[in-house]
Order: structure tokens, then sequence, then C-alpha cells
């Protein structure tokens, strides 16, 4: 695996937030449109956090099938719906709403006390065909991590093996970044690999710091968003905005 990753055309820089916006809800607009009309049906991973709740404004109002797209979440903190930090509820009031409520959505939390617990479950109940992945939205912490993938957390080579399967259980180091919600599901290395497409989206200056180092040689362990930087595989762009 490469141990540098030098900026590219797959670096797209926007004037504004609201462009950003535009352009992502555009670019997903089509990607599930054009799934639907070839195969009959469209899947969309999504990620909590602020940045990219405008985007899941804009989408719940286009005019996708939405009957014909399965949303599944990128990653969970292991707290019930409508508890603090549920990624599952901050999707089902900030997308599944208007036009997308007719999506098909497919939580990470189970009844099971522990992800660790849970993980054969869930493993079980995805659906068949749900792979690969239309296109995948992703964020990344000031720690370098995206999804669930915390520097030197237990479980995260689970994350990034070749062979991993689609769903890993994380309980990371506690920081800033990650608060009290230390325990977590989430979506694997390959399964962001294999997306016909997926966007990192980012804002502000911090971000576009931690970024430049992530492109720098060091170890995956210690910001693991170089995993998905680093593929020589996976279809990543990466969307930022001041």
């Amino acid at each position: 695996m490469p141990t540098r990753v030098e900026a590219s055309e797959r670096t797209h820089a926007h004037a504004s937030r609201d462009e950003m916006v535009t352009a992502l809800a555009d670019q997903i607009e089509t990607a599930l449109t054009s799934a639907i009309k070839a195969r009959g049906r469209a899947s969309l991973a999504v990620s909590g956090g602020s940045t990219p709740k405008p985007l899941y404004a804009a989408l719940s109002q286009r005019d996708v099938d939405w009957s014909k797209v399965t949303v599944i979440l990128v990653d969970e903190r292991w707290v019930e719906p409508g508890e603090p930090g549920s990624n599952e509820s901050f999707v089902r009031d900030s997308l599944l709403q208007d036009k997308a409520a007719a999506a098909t959505f497919i939580g990470l939390k189970s009844p099971a006390t522990t992800p660790q617990a849970g993980l054969a479950e869930r493993l079980e109940t995805l659906p068949a065909g749900l792979f690969p992945l239309d296109i995948a939205v992703l964020g990344m912490g000031s720690d370098g991590h995206t999804a669930s993938w915390f520097p030197h957390a237990d479980g995260l080579e689970d994350c990034l093996r070749e062979d991993a399967k689609p769903l890993a259980a994380v309980t990371a180091d506690r920081s800033e970044v990650t608060g009290d919600h230390l325990q977590r599901m989430t979506l694997t290395l390959p399964v962001l690999e294999a997306a016909r497409a997926s966007v990192l989206m980012l804002t502000g200056v911090d971000k576009q710091r931690t970024l430049s180092v992530a492109r720098e040689a060091g170890g995956v362990a210690t910001m693991p968003v170089r995993a998905l930087l680093r593929s020589p595989r996976a279809h990543l762009q990466i969307h930022w905005a001041l």
C-alpha cells in the first residue's frame, strides 16, 4: 500500500459550503438515479455529524425514486435511537424526510449490550444485494478518523483487513473527538473501497490541515483515514469548503 498521498484531481475545493452542498446533492442524485435505472435499486451509506446535515436536507427534496433506495449508516454509536449521539436518529430527522421518507433504512444498533455482542446478528441481517454501495458519504475527524476507524482503537485491525467482513465492532480510546461514546459499529475498508463512489465531505481550515497531515507519510493506525486515501481501489473524491 502506498505510504503517501498527493493532492490530485480527486480533490474539489468549493467557493462556499452552499456550493459544495449543491454539487454533492447533484452527484448523489445522479448516482442513485443511474443505479435505479441500471439495476432497479440503489444504495447510499451516510455518516453523522454536523457537516452533512445541510446536504441531507437538500437530498430529502430531490426527485429520486426513494422507494428503491436503501440507506445504511456508515457507523453508529452504541446508543439507542432517540438518545443523544444516535446517528440513526440524526439521519431519520435530517435525511429521511419529505421525498426521502420512502427510502428503506438500515440501522446498526441492536438490543445487544455491546457492538461486539451484536455484530453477528447485524451481519446476518444485512440484505442480499446491498453491496457494492452505489455511493457513500464520509467525514473525517480532527484526529484523522473516518467512519468509526479511530486511532489505535480496539477493533481497528478488523476494520482495515483486506478480508474484513462488512461490519466491525470498535471500542475507541477516550478523546475529545469520541466523548463518552467509545463503543461503535462501523462499515469496514473493503466495503468502502468497493463502493462505486464515495465522497469525503470536509469544512473549515482545521479539517484542511488534518487532511494535509493525513496525506503525508505515517502510520495508518495513527490516522486511519489514510487507509482509504491510500487505497488504489477506492473511488474516492474529497470535497472541501471553508
